[in-house]
């Protein structure tokens, strides 16, 4: 089997699995408890709480635990804007944002919310000057994702940072879930506010992740109903999952360099022979792209299609991000770019993680140019040639 489609989920760490069946076992007590038992799972809980944030650089009770990444950015977005909204109701993010970014804002413009959409260029890249103009009086919030879940294009974060700095009264946000392990980013240094990330991104369990709260900014609560993560959101810890969690990233982070060194030299290649095979147009920029992620069209062929024919042969990749892939629509991201219509409707997403290796790449192509010449020759079949 060769899996492609990393940016979807990841493979758990066999250490990150043998973590959450340790502590499901044996630590199985509700950390909100006050006797013996709920003590070793709070323990467990404040453990692994320190350990992130000291990976991180940044102070323990500034990690929220989450169960993700669509999670983890309702709670920014809603959050700042029920607490802030006396402030001013307007806030700015781009043009190819994750859906649980920019339906979260669309429900807000259901509470009279004004939204404002950055452009991007045609690499992706949003504008340092238009994101300038676009800041008012009243604007509260600024959403920018680090790395395109589709693309893999990498936003200028820190550079916006600094130009946040003049309006101290905005609340910066970024999705970092595409980016942890595969770029790197200081939240100091980039004067984050609050940053999503999620477990199962970066070889950790579904239903894990965490929200960096920067300290002295305040959220109001999606959840309610108890004052777990520092009143922030209410419920039951999951204390195996967040443990495996923290062995997750901590894995992440000390083969970072590493894992960005193999990504890039397996990207560039598949890149490479890939821009080989006619018909086929890359996406994905040259220049500020994350390692992980190979986006590319096939003029005039269904996605979808293509997609199972690679499956017959053992090798998964996907078409848009995960949360959309179902909707059969083009891309919006590739369309923010200025990529035409046809073209962005039959995009193709790689993305690769450290378990793949450069000896995959023959077999890779080999399925891809096979697919194409089975649905060319269907075309020419349906097509009367």
């Amino acid at each position: 089997m060769i899996y492609l489609d990393n940016s979807a989920t990841t493979k758990p760490f066999d250490e990150v699995i043998d973590s959450y069946t340790k502590v499901a076992k044996t630590y199985f007590g509700n950390p909100s408890s006050l006797h013996g038992i709920g003590g070793q799972a709070e323990k467990l809980l404040s453990q692994s709480r320190t350990q992130i944030a000291n990976l991180l650089r940044v102070k323990p009770q500034e990690v929220i635990f989450t169960s993700g990444g669509s999670e983890g950015n309702n709670l920014a977005i809603k959050g700042t804007a029920l607490q802030y909204q006396n402030r001013g109701k307007h806030i700015i993010t781009t043009s190819i944002e994750h859906p649980s970014v920019s339906e979260a804002c669309e429900q807000l413009k259901e509470l009279g919310f004004e939204i404002t959409y950055l452009p991007v260029d045609d690499n992706g890249v949003v504008s340092l000057e238009n994101l300038k103009e676009a800041i008012r009086e009243d604007t509260i919030m600024v959403s920018i994702i680090h790395v395109n879940n589709e693309v893999g294009t990498v936003q200028p974060i820190e550079e916006i940072g600094k130009l946040l700095e003049k309006f101290p009264k905005i609340i910066y946000h970024v999705d970092h879930v595409q980016g942890i392990g595969k770029t790197t980013l200081d939240l100091d240094k980039a004067k984050l506010d609050l940053c999503t990330f999620s477990g199962h991104k970066f070889n950790g369990l579904k239903g894990t992740g965490f929200l960096f709260v920067r300290h002295g900014v305040r959220i109001k609560p999606l959840i309610s109903g108890g004052g777990q993560e520092m009143q922030k959101r209410a419920g039951t810890e999951n204390v195996a999952g967040f443990v495996a969690l923290a062995k997750a990233l901590r894995l992440t982070i000390e083969n970072r360099d590493e894992t960005i060194k193999q990504l890039s030299k397996l990207k560039g290649a598949i890149i490479e022979r890939l821009s080989m095979i006619s018909g086929i147009r890359v996406h994905t920029p040259v220049r500020n792209s994350a390692p992980h992620i190979i986006n590319f069209s096939i003029n005039g062929l269904k996605p979808e299609v293509f997609v199972h024919l690679l499956e017959e042969r053992d090798i998964f990749v996907s078409t848009t991000s995960a949360c959309s892939s179902q909707n059969n629509e083009p891309s919006k991201t590739l369309l923010a770019m200025g990529v035409p219509h046809v073209l962005a409707n039959s995009s193709i997403r790689i993305s690769l993680s450290s378990q793949n290796k450069l000896e995959e790449l023959p077999n890779l192509i080999d399925a891809v140019e096979s697919a194409i010449h089975q649905l060319q020759n269907v075309m020419g079949e349906n097509n009367g040639i």
